[in-house]
């Protein structure tokens, strides 16, 4: 159980404390990996960035990922096809919310990076940081669209997921770090005492952090 994100912040940076060396990249999930990403990245040196990715959620079941979109310039979607086959999900809806959660994108990269451009990861160790896993889509997505900016290695870093979807994703990534990896969760706030919703101001008050020099931090 952990207390809040930012005690599972520096609990995972412990864990990941041998890239250190390696000098990464940091690259958390907006909005609830961002806090925990932050202690990740100051404990290791590291720059801090988001890589956005919206999680498109089965007809009323909003939580349940029917799949997972990442912006850029080809948008990458993950499909759930077990979810799709479940709730008969239309693919003209799916392409309908892949639109929708674009366009929620980019206003959130607006809102949170401004005019900041994206922190490097071509050829560098990056560390992908949520604050946990349930299905694994969302995370799947992440990766994917990392590949394609030619990072030298992916590793996918949270503090709580599943066994199971940690073996669908060892594929996508040449590390995984999970600090807790129980055999059945309803959901990732489960673990958290405090799992209190992130907030956009909280996003934009730490990226913004992260990115001064360590003596204005």
């Amino acid at each position: 159980m952990f207390a809040d994100r930012t005690d599972a912040g520096r609990r995972l940076a412990a864990a990941l404390a041998h890239l250190a060396a390696q000098h990464p990249v940091v690259l958390a999930l907006p909005r609830g990996g961002v806090p925990v990403g932050f202690e990740v990245a100051k404990a290791l040196g590291a720059p801090l960035d988001v890589l956005l990715v919206r999680k498109i959620g089965a007809p009323f079941q909003p939580e349940l990922a029917a799949a997972a979109v990442v912006d850029g310039p080809e948008p990458v979607l993950v499909r759930n096809e077990e979810v799709i086959r479940a709730y008969g999900i239309e693919d003209s809806w799916i392409r309908a919310e892949m639109k929708r959660e674009l366009r929620e994108i980019e206003r959130r990269r607006k809102l949170y990076c401004g005019d900041r451009p994206p922190v490097p990861v071509r050829g560098r160790t990056a560390i992908v940081v949520d604050d946990g896993i349930a299905t694994g889509t969302t995370v799947r997505a992440a990766l994917r669209a990392l590949a394609k900016l030619g990072p030298a290695r992916r590793v996918l870093a949270v503090p709580v997921a599943p066994p199971d979807s940690l073996a669908a994703l060892a594929s996508e990534a040449d590390e995984i770090v999970a600090l807790e990896q129980p055999e059945w969760m309803g959901a990732v706030g489960q673990f958290y005492l405090d799992f209190t919703q992130t907030s956009d101001e909280e996003v934009i008050r730490l990226l913004a952090q992260a990115a001064r020099p360590p003596e204005e931090a």
